[in-house]
Parts: structure tokens; C-alpha cells; sequence
């Protein structure tokens, strides 16, 4: 499944959220991310029509199945991405901002490979 890299961003800041805080309203996703509040409105209409998340009477807004196994698809990226740099020598603020453009245009295949190899170095 391909979606925006806009969409992916969205749906792991959903994800990152509901693992701090517990609950998530779109005006948590618009102080998390520096975006304005209507733009966040625009893009969790899409998400909501898409099937990636539902939004509650209350405002809170939660990942459906579909969205929640993107979401933390681009969330093991970042994670595994950003360690392996840092454990590289790169600077930790550098390498969540290098991961956080590689996780979305890795090949399944070289991620897996990098993978392998941190959790094999972390083995020894």
C-alpha cells in the first residue's frame, strides 16, 4: 500500500501521541507538529475518509487497523533508522531528523538488512 509521505507523518504523530499522552485530539497534532489547526482539520478528514482513523464525538481520534499497521511500520523505521545513526557517531537531534526523511523512501529489503544488522550487533 502507498500512501503520502504526508499521510505517513500524520499517522506515526497519531501513534507517538497516543503512547505519550493516552488520547489525541487534532489540536495535539497541530502543536506536535507546528501545523496550523485547519490544516490539520484537512488532513484527518482525508485520513478519517481514507480508513485510517475515526474520530469520536469527543474529538478524540484513533487509528483503525489499517492505519495503525502504517503507522507503526513508519514508527520501527524511525526508531531502528535513528539508533543505527546515532550508534554510527551521528548527532541524536541529525539523525531523528535524517530518519525521520529516510523512513519514508527505504526499500523494504535495505531497511530489513539494517535491521538484521542492529539487532545483531546488539546480540554480541
Amino acid at each position: 500500500m502507498v500512501i503520502q509521505e504526508s499521510a505517513e507523518n500524520y499517522l506515526e504523530t497519531i501513534l507517538v501521541l497516543q503512547k505519550r499522552n493516552g488520547t489525541v485530539r487534532s489540536i495535539d497534532i497541530a502543536n506536535e507538529l507546528d501545523f496550523s489547526k485547519p490544516s490539520v482539520s484537512v488532513a484527518m478528514k482525508n485520513l478519517r475518509n481514507n480508513g485510517y482513523i475515526e474520530m469520536e464525538k469527543t474529538g478524540e481520534i484513533k487509528l483503525l487497523p489499517a492505519g495503525r499497521e502504517i503507522a507503526q511500520s513508519i514508527y520501527e523505521k524511525h526508531t531502528v533508522l535513528k539508533g543505527f545513526l546515532v550508534a554510527l557517531g551521528v548527532q541524536e537531534q541529525t539523525a531523528a531528523e535524517d530518519a525521520c526523511r529516510i523512513e519514508h523512501v527505504i526499500s523494504t529489503e535495505s531497511f530489513e538488512a539494517i535491521k538484521r544488522h542492529v539487532y545483531e550487533k546488539r546480540g554480541r
